[in-house]
């Protein structure tokens, strides 16, 4: 009589959380094989996993208190759940082994147990990968402290929905606390709490003898009308790494000295932040490198975008798009000098102005700055170019090239705009090889450029895209 009162959806749901025929019982065959997975957000002070080791040690006895055996452990130490951008290996492997119905050691699993759903999810996202690969199977069981969960029915579902959205809100109020936490420190003046910054000493206040004279010697370079990336070359053969154990770049050299740190100046989340009252900007209590006034000077060398405050951590850029290539081969050129136990060097070279020459402008390079190019082949940006418009439309085959007469004749009269012509030159090369020239040669060397055809076998037949 009770049941026939209670609303049909209700009943079914009373009747799914009292129907346990459909999961797998101890009794049938033994305990339930499952999987053992913890993970924790930060590692222990010691750095020593004991977070991840003391879950499993919970999911040791959860299981055991629910007829399962933990046959597999699969463990994420420091790794974030909530960013869409970090990896978790060891989720991975779980996702991967439940789909296949074995881990490691080729033992089946029949489930998952975790001390909560947290530690397995806290994205949607993964929220539904995890719900697929568990239930890639029939007769699969989710374990936590409250015993058996049917991943299959409507309950198991909903509870895995609610854990999802209690994850969700508490990974947001997590977050706006520490953003709080890290602006009330930034004005007190505090340094911020990541990474030592490059110049200062591991307390964030003294300052890196090394570090701090190259930082202010590259501060008034850069005023005095130095290129950043002659800076960075010149920290990378004195041998100089950033605190992170990177080479310096360009771009990390320009955060560094553009950083409103190296004057005193406190910011947050690309903001300066100045006194309520006087809104003069705030200090900060360390030691300082160079003046405002020299640091105000040296971030006008720049274009806005590439400012510390635009471009640091946290912090959006001007625009919400991309920089598209400046320079018509960039994308195109490959690092044709010999390197140390033979072959090429073979690395990509990059664009940019050059004071040098009024014949040439523009030069690209290979930049050894970054630790990845050689650094000893460089070209006339106009030679390159035109050694291009040479190899798409020979002169001694006017009307029988690689290209059509139309390509030829828009190209040529300058009726074709920068991004056709790029679709163009990827239509007929799949690179471009320079070749080292002969330094002071005042006569430019066509051949230099050595194409590499996207259609080596038939170039008469190969059409562009564009």
């Amino acid at each position: 009589m009770v049941r026939s009162c209670v609303e049909p959806s209700i009943a079914r749901t009373v009747d799914r959380e009292n129907d346990v025929d459909s999961l797998p019982h101890p009794a049938e065959g033994g305990p339930i094989p499952v999987a053992s997975y913890a993970r924790t957000s930060q590692d222990s002070p010691a750095s020593d996993a004991r977070g991840v080791r003391r879950q499993h040690r919970i999911n040791e006895r959860t299981a055991r208190e629910h007829g399962c055996v933990v046959v597999a452990t699969y463990a994420d130490n420091a790794c974030s759940a909530t960013k869409e951008d970090r990896n978790r290996p060891a989720f991975e492997r779980l996702l991967a082994d439940l789909h296949g119905g074995r881990g490691s050691d080729s033992r089946r699993l029949a489930g998952v147990v975790a001390v909560a759903d947290d530690r397995l999810y806290r994205r949607p996202e993964d929220f539904i990968r995890y719900m697929a690969a568990l239930t890639s199977a029939p007769g699969r069981v989710h374990v936590d402290r409250d015993g058996l969960r049917d991943p299959y029915g409507e309950v198991g579902l909903l509870r895995g929905v609610d854990s999802l959205r209690a994850a969700a809100e508490e990974g947001r109020i997590r977050g706006r606390r520490v953003q709080d936490w890290h602006w009330s420190r930034a004005m007190e003046g505090l340094p911020h709490s990541g990474p030592r910054p490059f110049g200062w000493q591991e307390d964030r206040r003294t300052l890196h003898t090394v570090e701090s004279e190259l930082v202010r010697r590259a501060v008034e370079d850069r005023i005095a009308g130095k290129s950043i990336g002659e800076v960075a070359r010149r920290w990378c053969a004195l041998g100089i790494t950033g605190t992170r154990g990177g080479r310096p770049n360009p771009q990390t050299v320009t955060q560094i000295l553009t950083a409103p740190r190296v004057c005193g100046f406190r910011a947050h989340r690309g903001e300066l932040l100045t006194d309520a009252r006087t809104g003069e900007p705030l200090l900060g209590t360390w030691q300082v490198i160079v003046t405002p006034e020299q640091w105000t000077a040296v971030c006008a060398t720049f274009s806005a975008g590439s400012l510390y405050k635009h471009r640091g951590p946290l912090a959006p850029r001007l625009t919400g798009r991309r920089a598209g290539p400046s320079y018509l081969a960039s994308g195109f050129l490959r690092c044709g000098a010999e390197v140390a136990g033979g072959g090429t060097c073979d690395q990509p070279m990059g664009g940019g102005k050059s004071t040098r020459s009024l014949r040439s402008p523009y030069n690209y390079r290979c930049d050894g700055a970054a630790g990845r190019g050689c650094g000893k082949c460089a070209i006339s940006g106009p030679l390159v170019e035109e050694a291009i418009a040479r190899l798409l439309f020979p002169e001694d085959a006017p009307g029988a090239g690689r290209l059509p007469d139309s390509i030829r004749s828009r190209w040529c009269a300058g009726e074709m705009g920068f991004d056709e012509k790029r679709r163009v030159i990827a239509s007929v090369f799949e690179r471009l090889v320079i070749r080292p020239g002969k330094k002071g040669s005042p006569i430019w060397d066509h051949s230099r450029v050595v194409p590499v055809w996207r259609r080596a076998d038939s170039p008469g037949k190969a059409e562009p895209e564009a």
